[in-house]
């Protein structure tokens, strides 16, 4: 997936209001930007982070600059982090189409954003006149407390546990169901449900595997140009 051109570079300053960030241009002026991402970000929004913005050709936005990524160092270095929790579904999407997950290739027709379960919607519904479908739902990782290990939920998410809950229910019916970890972080070595932020999801995490749903974790490769899913990561039991 391909990042807006021309990335505006930048200095966090703080984030607050989950949504909101105020960072420093390079000419010394300050402005506030959206945040697309309604977790914790833990690690990711220290002030002072060398942070790149993306900005809007709309005239009317309110704030016309998205922060898209930012710097960390994890213990390996310096590197790019994505926390823009739109783009994961991009990702997966051109990945889809690429046939750039074996796992999930073989399906004729793909499909997004589709109904299903009590009062949801699948990132993805593959299906095949052959096959059973396949509901598969989305999650972005960028929380990382311990060098390699990528974590996800970041903070309490009422809706990921349903989301397992619900994904659970098509497996019961026949469908296969998958969930698809995309870790911002080029860095990761391996993926672990974080019990100690949401036991509530860990259990449904726990529940919906035995139930079989199918848990998959791709990390990325970033650049000020692109995020790409980059190769396969274990998942911790």
């Amino acid at each position: 997936m391909k990042l807006p051109q021309g990335l505006v570079p930048a200095t966090l300053i703080r984030r607050y209001k989950r949504f909101l960030a105020d960072v420093e241009l390079t000419d010394g002026s300050a402005i506030t930007a959206h945040v697309a991402n309604p977790g914790a970000m833990t690690g990711l929004q220290a002030p002072g982070a060398k942070v790149w913005l993306s900005l809007s050709p709309s005239k009317t936005r309110k704030l016309p600059h998205s922060w898209e990524l930012v710097e960390a160092d994890f213990g390996n270095g310096p590197e790019l982090v994505g926390v823009n929790t739109i783009h994961p579904n991009a990702i997966v999407a051109e990945a889809l189409a690429d046939g750039a997950i074996p796992e999930l290739a073989g399906y004729a027709t793909i499909r997004r954003e589709v109904k299903y379960g009590a009062a949801s919607r699948v990132d993805f519904l593959l299906e095949h006149p052959d096959r059973p479908p396949c509901y598969l739902e989305v999650k972005n990782v960028h929380l990382m407390r311990t060098r390699g290990l990528a974590e996800f939920p970041d903070s309490v998410t009422a809706r990921g546990a349903r989301h397992l809950e619900e994904l659970a229910a098509m497996v019961a019916l026949g469908a296969r169901a998958v969930l698809l970890f995309v870790v911002q972080i080029g860095s990761s070595q391996r993926v672990a449900v974080a019990r100690d932020i949401d036991p509530t999801y860990g259990r449904a995490f726990d529940k919906a595997r035995a139930a079989g749903v199918e848990v998959l974790a791709y990390r990325c490769r970033i650049d000020h140009s692109s995020i790409v899913l980059a190769g396969k990561v274990p998942i911790d039991p």
